[in-house]
């Protein structure tokens, strides 16, 4: 979990932001909008109902070590639910996890920001996260509960549209051909896929 705090000054001001988490211990309520215990610092970006919860996956938190020559742990990308064993980054759009007493809704992918590069200390990884291919996803709360460290993540039912959040963060980052069927995914947020389809027709 996370709380805002300065990580950097822009313009001789204090840049904050909450992506740099820790792990917690016990049980931990997932309600409203947010994980307690956690916030964001930007809320025009970050957090509400379609982003109440951000996953990453330990594999691909691995993934990265190799790939920058350096130790990472859980929540280095802002996340504050850590996976292992599941392909985050190709979940399908709408698919159901239950997790302790918990229902979440995956519904979109993570899109890098600055202040992924800056955390990392690294101009690039903006570019790099992008070109990846592993955003990890955003997903709605659909029932609250609690969740804690070692509680399994029973994937529900997967639609049939075959959309990932892998594919939907490709065509909005690198490939406009792709918007038109990614935007096909009925959970994803209203306002992102009307975008996707607006551009998708120009």
């Amino acid at each position: 979990m996370g709380r805002p705090a300065q990580l950097s000054v822009r313009r001789g001001r204090p840049l904050m932001s909450a992506i740099v988490k820790a792990p917690v211990t016990g049980r931990v309520p997932v309600a409203g909008v947010n994980v307690a215990g956690d916030d964001q610092a930007d809320r025009r970006v970050h957090g509400g109902p379609d982003k109440a919860v951000y996953a990453y996956a330990a594999e691909d938190i691995a993934w990265w070590a190799s790939e920058l020559g350096r130790a990472l742990g859980p929540g280095v990308f802002g996340e504050n639910l850590t996976t292992e064993g599941v392909d985050v980054s190709g979940a399908l759009v709408g698919e159901r996890w239950s997790i302790g007493t918990v229902e979440l809704e995956v519904c979109q992918p993570r899109l890098p920001c600055a202040k992924l590069g800056l955390r990392f200390g690294e101009p690039g990884m903006v570019k790099r996260f992008a070109t990846a291919g592993r955003p990890g996803a955003y997903l709605r709360i659909v029932r609250p509960g609690e969740l804690g460290a070692g509680d399994a993540v029973v994937v529900g039912e997967r639609p049939a549209h075959g959309v990932t959040v892998a594919l939907v963060s490709r065509a909005i980052l690198l490939d406009d051909d792709l918007l038109g069927r990614a935007a096909q995914a009925p959970a994803l947020p209203s306002s992102l896929a009307a975008w996707m389809r607006e551009r998708a027709v120009a």
